[in-house]
């Protein structure tokens, strides 16, 4: 008998998860309160970062991802055909650079662990990331390049591997909310929507910073928290950005549990000739309210590594959630509390890239 499996969260994380299950041969139901692609992933970078993890498991992940991304990209174009948009995969790679004096030895020490783990992270004298980036501030301390970041268009890619997983038999229920838990001798065999009853072999929540209240909703506590970022987009122009270019402060942020406002420069260009700046993180609840402090500070820093910013003019800004875990560690697995619960949630900032990964894991 073909075994089954509901994914609640319709991003790209859920999405890969559906692709996975799917090719593995369980009949899969995608189901999403709002519509498909329409929550963190719609509000990210499309970042697929080795550069900011630090050796562990997380890092493990990583570096897992980044070898396989390639063979997926091309995966999914040979599946869906030519009239189907590019994800715009880009290997640009990354420069982490240090600003101050005080930044660069821990820049070059974090790169050093990396390098014991795998990543290739090259240490760069200002001459050398001045002919990588060459309108980049000159006064920097220390830049190290990371080859193996890359970039996606995330809505795309989303949208993409919830089309392989539809040719592979998945439905998507969009606008479907959970309502409660189908429980048989302490066991999860389905859940109650408001469009009637899913049972299943496994249930997946993969609700990005919303998976807390889903699990509330199941009967188990989860510890995902909203944290909230900002990023601003510069009006198109001739590529002056070649990598993700940041700031060393950033991983630091990345790393750190502090609820209160954290900010840090982080510029890369897109395929359609505008400019990212971010990035910022706080935890705020749900409170989706842009704030121009913190978008002035982020301008700011970004001019700091980029002068001819300076010179540019915003369009647009948007915001969006990031799912925090305490242990800053992605929850991927099953639940011992109940069997029949499945977690691929808490990534944080790294979902888009580790989404492909996360979906083998609950397959496996």
């Amino acid at each position: 008998m073909t075994k089954s499996a509901v994914i609640i969260g319709a991003g790209i994380v859920g999405a890969a998860c559906a692709r996975s299950l799917a090719l593995a041969g369980l009949d899969v139901v995608i189901v999403d309160r709002a519509t498909s692609v329409s929550g963190t992933t719609a509000r990210g970078e499309g970042n697929l970062l080795v550069s900011d993890k630090a050796p562990g498991p997380e890092l493990a992940l990583a570096l897992k991802a980044s070898a396989g991304w390639p063979e997926l990209v091309n995966e999914i174009a040979q599946e869906l055909g030519e009239d189907f948009p590019s994800i715009e995969f880009e290997a640009k790679g990354g420069i982490v650079v240090a600003t101050t004096e005080q930044g660069a030895a821990p820049l070059l020490a974090f790169a050093a662990a990396q390098r014991q783990a795998g990543v290739e992270a090259h240490e760069l004298t200002v001459e050398e990331a001045l002919e990588l980036e060459p309108e980049l501030n000159p006064a920097l301390t220390a830049a190290v390049h990371y080859p193996q970041d890359a970039q996606v268009q995330p809505v795309i890619a989303a949208e993409a591997l919830l089309a392989s997983a539809r040719k592979h038999g998945a439905r998507v229920m969009q606008c479907t909310r959970i309502l409660g838990p189908i429980m048989s001798d302490g066991a999860l065999i389905g859940v109650v929507t408001d469009r009637g009853e899913l049972r299943a072999d496994a249930v997946v929540i993969a609700a990005g910073p919303w998976s807390g209240e889903v699990a509330s909703t199941l009967g188990v506590d989860l510890p995902v928290r909203p944290r909230h970022g900002m990023v601003l987009v510069t009006s198109r122009m001739k590529q002056r950005v070649f990598h993700k270019v940041y700031d060393a402060d950033y991983v630091g942020a990345v790393g750190s549990g502090d609820a209160a406002l954290q900010t840090s420069s982080v510029v890369e260009s897109t395929a359609s000739g505008t400019v990212l700046i971010g990035s910022s993180r706080q935890q705020i609840g749900f409170d989706s309210r842009l704030r121009p402090d913190t978008l002035s500070e982020l301008a700011a820093k970004a001019i700091r590594l980029f002068p001819f910013l300076t010179e540019q003019a915003i369009i647009r800004t948007y915001g969006g959630f990031r799912p925090f875990m305490p242990d800053h560690m992605p929850l991927v697995g099953a639940d011992p509390r109940m069997p029949g619960l499945w977690h691929a949630t808490g990534h944080e900032g790294a979902g888009i890239g580790l989404a492909p990964v996360t979906g083998d894991l609950i397959a496996a």
